[in-house]
């Protein structure tokens, strides 16, 4: 993939696919997921205020037929319907509209009702920009909050599991810190090793993992021969492996707000793809979400 938006190319290949929107009354969710009923791919199932959500759709002059819209207020309620349709195999991929995250999330993870299908979620995140010619996955910018070695490399077997679905054949892994020395007083650096250590002992398979690397070493190969750096994933890194939220957050903000990203999101590790875009995203980024988590889902 060289584009985010060569996500589109990939939907003529899926069958439809049923969505289900958690909480659907808001106008950029609506915007999204309209644009992906008209592109074919999707079939759309509407859990929220319903009154709100007709008035978005007639507003924007959608043709209301085209929408399963179920009308819950609660969000409690919302979010375990939501989750009760994917896990009854009635709806294959589901997106988070106007809902605090951490209800939705509590449903999807409920050890008796939920979805949760991997050791752990966690959340990936696309970007392509005007001047790299291929796009970058950054994992985890939204989820996971200090993530330890093995849970760090649990959050490269979701992504990894990605990539492939879209063709990757060995991804190229950086792991990321400020530095690309290892140093005791860094923890970031001392994870990076132990990765690396797993990778070199044949446990972390089906692609190509180094560390630790300054996100510059990564992604610019005038700034690895700078520093005469030797290794086949510094500046050619599909795969950027963050080494805390705070870290994966400014990346995702500072790519979005200041480098005009393209970007899509998804969180992995549920048995079905959870589309959790930031309120902050365009109702184009929402798109490139749902279209990611329908060719997903198609593999599954």
């Amino acid at each position: 993939m060289k584009q985010v938006k060569d996500i589109l190319k990939l939907i003529n290949k899926v069958k439809k696919t049923r969505l289900v929107v958690a909480a659907a009354h808001d106008e950029y969710v609506i915007d999204a997921v309209n644009s992906a009923l008209e592109l074919g791919f999707i079939y759309p199932i509407l859990i929220g205020n319903k009154s709100k959500i007709l008035s978005i759709i007639r507003e924007k002059k959608f043709d209301e037929k085209l929408y399963e819209i179920i009308d819950i207020f609660d969000d409690l309620l919302i979010a375990e319907s939501s989750v009760k349709l994917i896990r009854e195999k009635k709806a294959d991929i589901l997106m988070k509209g106007l809902i605090d995250t951490r209800v939705l999330l509590k449903a999807v993870v409920n050890s008796e009702t939920g979805i949760k299908d991997a050791k752990m979620l966690s959340h990936v995140a696309l970007f392509s920009y005007p001047i790299l010619n291929r796009v970058l996955f950054a994992t985890d910018c939204a989820m996971n909050i200090a993530p330890t070695v093995d849970q760090k490399i649990l959050i490269l077997e979701n992504v990894l599991k990605l990539t492939k679905v879209l063709g990757y054949k060995k991804p190229l892994v950086g792991i990321v810190s400020a530095v690309e020395k290892v140093n005791p007083k860094m923890v970031s650096t001392v994870d990076a090793e132990a990765i690396k250590n797993e990778y070199l002992n044949n446990n972390i398979k089906g692609c190509v993992v180094d560390g630790p690397f300054a996100i510059d070493n990564l992604v610019s190969m005038d700034s690895v021969k700078h520093k005469g750096i030797d290794s086949l994933v510094a500046g050619k890194a599909d795969i950027l492996l963050m080494p805390t939220i705070e870290a994966g957050n400014v990346f995702y903000k500072t790519s979005v707000f200041l480098a005009n990203a393209q970007t899509a999101g998804i969180i992995l590790g549920a048995k079905a793809p959870i589309i959790l875009t930031s309120r902050a995203d365009t109702a184009v980024s929402k798109l490139y979400s749902i279209a990611l988590a329908a060719v997903l889902a198609n593999e599954a």
